[in-house]
């Protein structure tokens, strides 16, 4: 049986690799796989192989789980000395203004594939190595380096992508930034995309892939080694269940960040309905992330300090509260009803491309926003904060809906507005989608300035309330990249892209 679905991803390849799987006897999950593993390969920068991610599934029959496969902190049987070693600092204009680490020291140990391989065992129907094919086939052939990477790319050639000699070569252009267009293509890590198909995603933690990693992390210094490869596990856990309006939604649960303080502004959003001025809406946005800032960026048990900020919002009600970079998402949603939302991080990748395997690691530990209590300060073993919070949801009707977005801690409020208008205001996808947003950001100075896209209505609502703003254009890609995609009742299936980023929707 060839099932039919609406599919959201990062790109066009990624986007026929969904419709691959598809063709190969796949459902909505091994869609999201297929479609992940290929814009690994071909938004390099923005996402790698060796990331981290949740996948939020929501069966046809079934509640709703969440696959933590978050990076976590490496370094079992490492020297003392190694800790705090092997990390490069980096600023960069990226978002803004940024500092960073990057090297071997910054890669933590990467969940994605694991994520992928236990979500394929339980839910998926076609064989794993049509899932994989497609990621090494387009690293093969090449691709076209998109916009978004673009972008990225360009901040960040002279500094991230400079160090390692194999990753300059591969991404930058005679010691330049590529161009949009540019060619781009990598046998080895094509190569390794085939083994990891043939073999099963175990290769990369315990097979001949993990012994690759282990090699070049101990010639260069990194605290990544075999022993953590080999005790990595995806942790399974029931959804965060809300309502908004007629739909139930499923979100990502503590210890992530991400769901609870996502699920926190739609309760907030939800009890001003009605009279949410642009202003008033912004200012609940921002109650939610300062108590976030405060309390659970520090926390060290986030699993309690994401249920203490959930009760916090029940017990107060409709009072309100008192006072990274680089990631992918994919949506799909398959004619069965089964759906699958799936985020996925590198962080602002380590530039560290291993040994011969064409991968490139993440730099989650040197990604200051999640490690708050010190660069290499948790025991291995320990998962990583993160704001990811792919989402999936029912309507009392029937409906259904897979939906997230890439944008570090705009995730959460980029998400709050799109769904406030699909599930409350009864908007189609793109529409939702398209409409101009706002993040409040905290300054050093501990005030709030509100990052908005160009909009009269946010603009004066804003100067009324006194409220300080920073404008960007239309369609910026600071405020993420929304892909959604949904079964009506009466079967029709629909997608939305955002065109902040270089996305792209496919109904087959």
């Amino acid at each position: 049986m060839i099932h039919q679905a609406a599919i959201a991803a990062p790109n066009a390849y990624a986007a026929q690799a969904a419709q691959h799987a598809l063709g190969a006897g796949g459902n909505a999950v091994d869609a999201a796989i297929a479609a992940m593993a290929v814009a690994t390969v071909t938004e390099p920068g923005v996402i790698a192989p060796l990331a981290g991610g949740y996948l939020n599934i929501w069966p046809t029959h079934g509640d709703p789980i969440v696959i933590d496969a978050n990076i976590e902190m490496p370094g079992r049987g490492q020297p003392q000395e190694r800790f705090g070693a092997g990390l490069i600092e980096v600023d960069s204009d990226y978002g803004g203004g940024m500092k960073t680490f990057v090297g071997p020291g910054s890669v933590g140990t990467p969940g994605m594939m694991a994520g992928m391989g236990w979500a394929h065992e339980r839910y998926g129907s076609a064989p794993w190595h049509e899932l994989m094919q497609p990621a090494a086939d387009v690293s093969r052939a090449g691709f076209a380096l998109s916009r978004t990477s673009q972008s990225y790319l360009a901040l960040v050639y002279d500094t991230i992508l400079s160090w390692d000699p194999r990753t300059r070569a591969l991404l930058t252009a005679e010691g330049e930034a590529p161009p949009i267009g540019h060619p781009i293509r990598d046998e080895q890590l094509a190569a390794t995309l085939e083994q990891i198909g043939q073999e099963g995603w175990q290769s990369l933690y315990t097979g001949d892939v993990a012994h690759a990693i282990d090699a070049d992390m101990r010639d260069r210094g990194g605290l990544l080694c075999a022993a953590d490869l080999a005790a990595y596990r995806p942790v399974i856990r029931p959804a965060l269940r809300s309502q908004l309006g007629d739909w139930d939604l499923a979100c990502n649960p503590p210890p992530s960040i991400g769901g609870p303080v996502l699920t926190a502004m739609l309760r907030l959003l939800q009890a001003v309905e009605g009279r949410a001025t642009p202003a008033r809406a912004v200012t609940q946005l921002k109650n939610v992330l300062d108590l976030r800032l405060d309390k659970l960026d520090t926390a060290e048990d986030l699993a309690a300090a994401g249920a203490e900020l959930l009760a916090t919002l029940h017990d107060i009600g409709s009072l309100g509260l008192p006072q990274s970079a680089s990631t992918a998402h994919v949506s799909v949603v398959d004619d069965e009803g089964l759906a699958c939302a799936f985020t996925a991080s590198a962080g602002y990748c380590s530039g560290m491309t291993i040994g011969t395997t064409g991968l490139m690691g993440n730099n989650a530990l040197g990604e200051l926003e999640l490690n708050r209590l010190g660069v290499h300060a948790l025991p291995p073993g320990t998962r990583l904060a993160s704001n990811m919070a792919p989402t999936t949801a029912r309507r009392c009707d029937g409906a259904i809906l897979a939906i997230g977005t890439p944008g570090a801690d705009r995730i959460t409020t980029a998400l709050a507005q799109v769904m406030t208008h699909t599930a409350l205001h009864s908007e189609d996808l793109q529409t939702a989608i398209d409409r101009p947003r706002m993040h409040p950001r905290r300054l050093e100075d501990g005030s709030t300035m509100v990052e908005h896209e160009q909009d009269p209505v946010i603009a004066a609502s804003l100067d009324e309330a006194g409220i300080p703003r920073h404008e960007h254009g239309r369609f910026a890609m600071y405020f993420g990249g929304v892909g959604a995609a949904m079964l009506h009742p009466d079967g029709l299936l629909e997608a939305g892209a955002d065109p902040r980023r270089a996305s792209a929707t496919l109904v087959t």
